[in-house]
């Protein structure tokens, strides 16, 4: 009996609302991993693709979108 109740899919929907879900309506303001992941990757090659800098990289692509979007 107590898998009736814990058959409802609850649980995937968590996992997927936090990977794969879509925004919600409204949610204009919240930047995606891959937004980020391509802005630094455009940093990255603006620097002339030099390794070794990918977490400066990726905090510029955040700060970046945060400002573009507020």
């Amino acid at each position: 009996m107590a898998r009736s109740s814990g058959s409802h899919s609850h649980p995937k929907a968590a996992a997927q609302s936090s990977d794969q879900a879509p925004e919600p309506h409204g949610s204009r303001n919240v930047i995606t991993h891959e937004q980020i992941s391509r802005r630094a990757y455009e940093i990255f090659l603006a620097r002339g693709g030099l390794h070794g800098n990918h977490e400066q990289d990726w905090a510029q692509a955040e700060r970046e979108l945060k400002l573009g979007r507020q």
